[in-house]
């Protein structure tokens, strides 16, 4: 940031002064993050936008997920998904499976919390929702277009969804699984 610091000559002319109190942006060489973990599970229903599964490589990075799950069976790993990814595959533990269904299911037989963001009649807004601190968190989101199957709502522990104020009544899966990560890891951190 640049500051401007006036100086009076004589009360009759205005001077600023341009100093050099500023700070230079940080690179990915000089951040000061503390890298960690959290016991979530990123389970992506059918998500086959390459951007978008290259986008969610990168928040999944960002936020300490643990595993990532890709399900459908057309996930694209080609060069528009690398391209938005910026090698974060290389660095996120994740798998590819057929079936959201199947693999949930095997899950909520295990210590964990099934929390789907979709809105629904029955979702609580993420900001009043409490994660719990002692499971595992699967958090899934849904394709686009239809959002979380019914199947996988059924199972789910919990439904929550994000607050919106316009006409829109939906978000891109990647923003929405920012913003569900970031009120997930700040209750939990």
């Amino acid at each position: 940031m640049v500051v401007f610091k006036p100086i009076w000559l004589l009360n009759v002319t205005k001077i600023t002064i341009y100093t050099s109190d500023f700070k230079l942006q940080l690179t990915h060489y000089n951040t000061k993050f503390n890298q960690k973990t959290f016991p979530i599970t990123l389970v992506c229903d059918n998500v086959t936008n390459a951007p978008n599964i290259g986008s969610l490589f990168r928040i999944s990075d960002a936020f300490g997920v643990e595993k990532l799950i890709l399900c459908g069976s057309d996930i694209p790993m080609g060069r528009k998904m690398l391209k938005t990814s910026r090698a974060t595959e290389k660095v996120v533990d994740f798998e590819s499976v057929p079936s959201a269904f199947e693999y949930i299911s095997k899950l909520n037989l295990r210590n964990s919390t099934i929390i789907s963001c979709e809105i629904a009649s029955n979702s609580k807004p993420i900001h009043t929702f409490k994660f719990p601190t002692d499971k595992n968190i699967v958090l899934v989101v849904g394709d686009e277009n239809f959002g979380v199957s019914e199947d996988i709502l059924k199972l789910s522990d919990a439904i929550i969804h994000i607050d919106m104020y316009g006409q829109n009544s939906s978000m891109n899966v990647v923003q929405a699984t920012n913003i569900a990560l970031y009120e997930i890891t700040k209750q939990i951190g």
